[in-house]
């Protein structure tokens, strides 16, 4: 059974045989007709083309009859369609497009909204493959160590803020990154100690997939030398046994869990402060990678209150009650809230040297990572998934935890179905398995500014002969597999358009390496718009709906003051987003 949500946050309920579970819910405009007879019947089809054609005359007669709301004019439009990949002006009624061309004149009126906008760039809103809205708002809130360059920049606010919080107070904070430290050594619990004795200190890594914390915190947790690794999880010891401070993947768990919970207070202002950061710039739709029920109604809150300005694709944060729920309930597909899919998480990071890898690092021949989940539980997921007409969503980096993925959507999945199962991140693949994704129609979910991140180290990781497969975009499109791109925010940057600019060039911002980090393997610009527009929307079943600029779509779109299709691309970095369009309303306008 699919579950509609409107826009109210009501949940309206339709049977499976009134909805076809694995497309766009578009509303059917012309009644179906069956006549009686193979000559009539005939006659009626031979018709039809002029049937069609009388349709869409009167189709646009009605509309420029009714004027638009919004007129965007003297714009460089890129469409994304393919009959008419540019355009000069855009027309809007109501939440849709009404019209694209370039002179739309007869399409205005006296209560029109006018946005002349000579030298400007109109593209359709961006579209984000995979994010963490609550992650970006608590972000915002917690100390931002992203541009640490040693322990003792670090260490330094950890000082900062524990001279300003009670005693006992949890000091939390993310995205420090010991590959960009001298040594690029692991940090450790007594780094933290020495200024923080009386506050437990809880810091993330930049990739999500490890803790640094001090002494107090894993004195809170019960954390010694005699705890041992969780299942897919591991706890870094020194030479003496006791812990480092260092966990990775579920290990974190363990003093994680001690952190006080958000209040339902706390999850809105972030998930609020997430979606205008996102309106600001020019992302309109979000894959929400890792909802819970709390999330999800948070976002209904917002939407009560018209307080949502960026539609969300939630992913169901793993197996539970809440899966169980959709489960039974099938897919809930809404305007601005969709919920039809799970998030699963097969192994952990490269960085922190977690993602499960066939043979050993190449860097730490001891180790192979941590598979997280065995083929047999995402087997399950999917069979339920598959059932449900849900779709499935799993982290993988390594390329065992890739291989162990597509094995088990094998296993459920025939080829060339159009289940539009994902595997997010798909960093480091095989070369022998990229055919598999082709032959069972799995979708990667990239993140381009993942590679320029972690191209500076990824091949110590890797070595030479694994590397070849690592962030292999072109290898996808040689197969005929859409991408879709996202910046798995907080993790990195959300700015699309740094995304866009890491998938043209596969270079950090100073341009380097010159030519770029395997060349090869860049995508062209008309595939990175494509990857964060209509590629995307199809990662969500919703091609039909956004990802495009035409009429009858829903009329999401950024104004941009550059033209990144033919500018430098140094200067895409220094590209701004005038206005967001969200349904046919501004939801971002740049103040001057």
């Amino acid at each position: 059974m699919t579950r509609a949500a409107q826009s109210s946050g009501n949940v309206s309920f339709q049977a499976p045989a009134e909805t076809n579970k694995t497309a766009s819910i578009v509303p059917q405009t012309l009644p179906t007709v069956i006549f009686q007879g193979t000559a009539r019947c005939c006659a009626i089809l031979s018709a039809m083309p002029l049937i069609v054609a009388l349709a869409a005359l009167v189709t646009s007669a009605l509309a420029v009859a009714q004027p638009a709301d919004l007129l965007v004019r003297n714009a460089n439009i890129y469409t994304m369609e393919s009959r008419t990949p540019r355009a000069k002006e855009i027309a809007v009624r109501g939440d849709r497009i009404a019209a694209v061309g370039d002179n739309l004149a007869s399409h205005s009126g006296p209560n029109t909204r006018v946005i002349d906008a000579p030298g400007a760039t109109l593209v359709p809103g961006f579209i984000d493959s995979h994010g963490h809205m609550r992650g970006l708002g608590e972000s915002l809130e917690i100390l931002d160590l992203r541009h640490s360059n040693t322990v003792s920049d670090v260490v330094s606010q950890v000082k900062q803020a524990a001279a300003s919080r009670k005693s006992g107070e949890w000091i939390t904070g993310r995205a420090w990154d010991q590959t960009r430290w001298p040594g690029a050594q692991f940090p450790t619990a007594d780094d933290l100690t020495a200024v923080s004795q009386n506050h437990p200190v809880y810091l993330t890594r930049v990739d999500g997939h490890a803790a640094w914390v001090n002494r107090k915190a894993l004195e809170l947790a019960d954390v010694n030398a005699a705890t041992s690794d969780p299942p897919g999880g591991k706890i870094h010891h020194d030479r003496a046994g006791r812990p480092t401070g260092i966990l990775i993947d579920r290990a974190m768990g363990l003093v994680g869990r001690k952190i006080p919970p958000s209040t339902p207070e706390q999850i809105r202002n972030r998930i609020a402060r997430a979606a205008e950061e996102c309106a600001r710039l020019g992302l309109t739709s979000v894959h929400d990678a890792g909802t819970s029920a709390e999330d999800l109604s948070t976002y209904r809150a917002l939407i009560q209150g018209s307080k949502l300005p960026v539609r969300v694709y939630a992913m169901i944060r793993g197996e539970g009650p809440l899966w169980d729920q959709y489960c039974r309930s099938g897919p809930e597909v809404g305007s601005l809230l969709t919920v039809r899919s799970v998030k699963l998480v097969a192994d952990g990071a490269l960085g922190s040297r977690g993602a499960a890898l066939k043979q050993p690092y190449s860097d730490d021949p001891r180790n192979s990572g941590l598979q997280i989940l065995p083929k047999s539980t995402i087997e399950r997921v999917a069979h339920a998934a598959y059932k449900a007409g849900l779709q499935v969503n799993t982290h993988a980096i390594g390329d065992l935890a890739n291989r162990t993925v597509l094995d088990a959507y094998a296993a459920v999945l025939p080829p060339g179905n159009d289940r539009r199962f994902r595997v997010e991140h798909a960093q480091v693949v095989s070369l022998e398995d990229f055919a598999l994704f082709a032959r069972f129609r799995i979708l990667p979910s990239v993140q381009a500014v993942h590679a320029t991140s972690d191209m500076r180290w990824a091949q110590q990781r890797v070595g030479p002969d694994r590397v070849k497969g690592a962030y292999a975009w072109q290898r996808f499109l040689a197969l005929g597999l859409p991408i879709a791109n996202g910046s798995d925010f907080p993790v990195e940057n959300a700015n699309p358009l740094w995304g866009f600019y890491a998938s043209i060039t596969r270079q950090d911002h100073a341009g380097a390496p010159p030519g770029g980090w395997q060349p090869d393997q860049c995508m062209t610009r008309e595939q990175a718009l494509r990857s964060f527009t209509l590629d995307a929307a199809f990662a969500a079943f919703e091609e039909r709906e956004k990802g495009s600029l035409a009429p009858g779509k829903l009329a999401d779109f950024v104004l941009l003051s550059r033209d990144i299709m033919t500018i430098p691309p140094a200067e895409i970095l220094e590209t701004r987003v005038t206005h967001t369009v969200l349904g046919g309303r501004i939801v971002y306008q740049e103040k001057h």
